[in-house]
Order: structure tokens, then sequence, then C-alpha cells
């Protein structure tokens, strides 16, 4: 059996000592990075709640259901803090990749101690795939965020639309990895493709922003 409550305590404690010794600074990060953790724990009962409750099978779970609620839950502390605490979008955006790189770790942990660590090179292409997956799902929800609460009118509706963005795209990556041969191959590139393609662009652009000298 796994224990995902025994081993979310064992790797929260740590990062709750240190979130109360270090600067105001990091303590965001690693309250955000405990978040990422909770959440995960939380998206594991959800996501198996609503699937037993429609009896799905396991591709409806993982494209239908999966997604969903991973992504609300993932946004959820994000937008508490903004309505909240009201901080500068930047630092709204690092809080939404910090709740990502939780979320993902203490996936893999789990994932760790169910399938155990023997193939190296299995580990290696699901740490790649799944984590940068979740990377860039926060990393699409983070620029959202920048872009879009700007303006006030486009607060509500583009939060919805980058939801649902990234929702798809969990979905689109849960279905390539779910299948074998090329469409996995596929599925596990699919997220490092896009994260490239993200840095690139958002380098171009701050360039084609910065004034001449």
């Amino acid at each position: 059996m796994n224990y995902i409550e025994n081993i979310f305590l064992c790797l929260s404690i740590p990062l709750l000592v240190t979130t109360l010794c270090t600067s105001r600074n990091r303590r965001v990060s690693l309250i955000f990075l405990l978040c990422g953790m909770t959440v995960c724990l939380c998206s594991a009962y959800i996501s198996t709640f609503f699937a037993g409750f429609m009896r799905a099978d396991a591709v409806a779970a993982v494209s239908n259901i999966t997604p969903m609620v991973e992504e609300t839950m993932k946004l959820l502390p994000v937008l508490f803090y903004l309505l909240v605490f009201e901080p500068p979008r930047v630092e709204a955006a690092n809080a939404i990749l910090m709740t990502a790189a939780g979320f993902a770790t203490f996936e893999n942990v789990c994932y760790l101690t169910t399938n155990g660590a023997s193939n190296v090179t299995w580990l290696l292409i699901r740490g790649a795939g799944s984590g940068a997956m979740h990377i860039v799902c926060g990393m699409l929800l983070g620029l959202g965020l920048l872009a879009l609460w700007n303006v006030a009118w486009l607060k509500t509706a583009g939060t919805v639309a980058m939801l649902g963005f990234v929702i798809i795209y969990h979905a689109i990556y849960n279905l390539l990895v779910s299948q074998r041969g090329p469409a996995a191959v596929v599925g596990y590139l699919l997220p490092l493709l896009t994260m490239v393609s993200v840095l690139t662009l958002g380098q171009r652009f701050r360039r084609a922003l910065a004034p001449e000298k």
C-alpha cells in the first residue's frame, strides 16, 4: 500500500521548518512549494472520488477528470494569493510556478514509491515528461496572469480561458503517454518542446520591448 499521507508529512515538515526560519521572499516560494504538494495530495483524493462516482475507465479518468481537477487545484492557491494579498503580478507568476514544481515533485515521489526506482532511464523520461508538463502548465498560466490581469475586464474571462487551455494541454499529454510507440514519444517530448518554445519567444518579446541604447 502506498501511504501518500506519510510521504507528504516526511517531505513537508522540513520545508515547513525552513519556511519559518528564512526571509520573506524565500518564505513565499517555500509556502507555494508546500501548496503544490498539498494540492497534489488533495487532487489524488478528488480525482479518485470523481472517477468512482462517474464509473470512469482509465482512459476517461486521465483525459477528462484528472487534468481538470489537477489544473484547477494548482490555480486555487495563487488565486487566493492574488485576491487577498494583491501582490505584484510577477510574484503571482512565480507563485504558480512554485506550486507546479511542488505538485510535480510530490507526484514523482509517489510514483517512485509505487513503481520502484530500479529503471533509471524510465525515471528520467518520467521526470522530464510529467514533471516538465506540470511546469509548462504553470508557465502558461503565469504568462496569462502577467498579460491578462493588467486589464480589469479580462481578469475573470482570461483566467478561465487560460485554465481551460492548460486543462486541454494536460489532457492531450495524458492521452499521448497512455499509448505506446511513437504517440508516447511525442507525448513525453511535447512539454520539453513547449518549454523551449515559450522561453525562446519570451526572450524575443523582452528584446523587442527593450529600449534602444
